[in-house]
């Protein structure tokens, strides 16, 4: 994965930095930033807001059947009252996900595997880099003004009809007026689009909340600042010196939504992380300032916090 996404990321930003003119036909600038201080993130917090998102978010990367049956081995017993309401995806152009009812917190959750290093279709859906206008079916509210990367919206919209059916049933089955969209890599950015379709679609009484891991940019300044009205609670976690939060570049127009809380450290005996609230969006100390050229792929597969890893080798089936 190194070898195949960091050169051409490099080559990106080089084209972006240098360019007169639009290349590609893309027009090359920047949107909001924000230098605001970080405040720190308390271990009580992340337990209360973080840390189931991302128990559900690894058992996405479980095959379809163990996690139908909640039989994953850890990842599925770290939820163990979780009710699996429909679960698919082929690892390629339709990576894993599950939709679930979660007793314990009265929310049907939806959660996105991410991209695993291994799969080339997988990475291939990471590095179309061409903005599109947003599907005003799937995303009604989206002005004229609101792109989104083209593969990640192909991505998303593959399973669109089954997440909401599937979330409209258990809403209605349950009683429950909560629904919690999460993923990692990949799958964080399909659960953004689906955060925002969701939000879109269901009643005002239906608290649609997002938390990611190691979220790429989505979409354009127009797109971000349209997320922020809708999922005002949203919260995307970058972990260090991954790379991922970084593509597309900043320079090619895209933007991440406020809500980003970044681990700057994590202790290797206790596995708890040090984690900043960093506020606005693309704020300059956290991701946002990392440099291209200092990167960590094992930052992006974790351990992020409380000895949680993603990908493949983080489900033993």
């Amino acid at each position: 994965m190194t070898r195949l996404i960091l050169p051409f990321f490099a080559v990106l930003v080089t084209l972006a930095r240098a360019a007169p003119a639009p290349l590609f036909g893309i027009h090359f600038g920047s949107g909001d930033e924000s230098e605001e201080k970080p405040a720190t993130v308390s271990q009580d917090d992340i337990t209360a807001n973080i840390l189931r998102p991302a128990l559900f978010s690894r058992t996405a990367y479980c095959s379809a059947a163990s996690v139908t049956n909640m039989s994953c081995g850890a990842p599925c017993d770290a939820t163990p009252n979780v009710k699996v309401l429909t679960a698919g995806g082929d690892d390629g152009a339709i990576p894993g996900f599950f939709v679930a009812s979660d007793p314990d917190t009265k929310t049907i959750v939806v959660a996105h595997q991410g991209t695993e290093p291994k799969k080339i279709l997988s990475i291939a859906n990471d590095v179309e880099f061409l903005q599109v206008d947003a599907n005003t079916t799937l995303f009604p509210k989206a002005g004229d003004d609101v792109k989104l990367h083209s593969g990640f919206q192909a991505t998303q919209g593959r399973t669109a009809d089954i997440v909401m059916s599937t979330v409209k049933s258990g809403l209605s089955s349950t009683g429950f007026k909560r629904v919690l969209v999460t993923g990692h890599s990949l799958g964080a950015a399909v659960a953004s689009l689906d955060a925002a379709m969701l939000r879109m679609a269901l009643p005002d009484d239906v608290q649609v909340d997002s938390v990611v891991f190691g979220l790429p940019r989505v979409g354009n300044q127009a797109w971000a600042d349209l997320f922020d009205t809708l999922i005002p609670n949203f919260i995307h976690v970058s972990n260090q010196n991954d790379p991922v939060p970084n593509v597309p570049p900043h320079s090619l127009e895209f933007e991440h939504p406020s809500g980003e809380v970044h681990i700057t450290a994590v202790d290797s005996k206790s596995g708890d992380a040090t984690m900043v609230d960093c506020p606005g969006q693309e704020n300059q100390n956290c991701a946002a300032g990392n440099s291209l050229l200092d990167v960590s792929i094992p930052n992006h597969l974790g351990p992020y916090f409380a000895g949680i890893s993603f990908g493949g080798k983080a489900c033993p089936a």
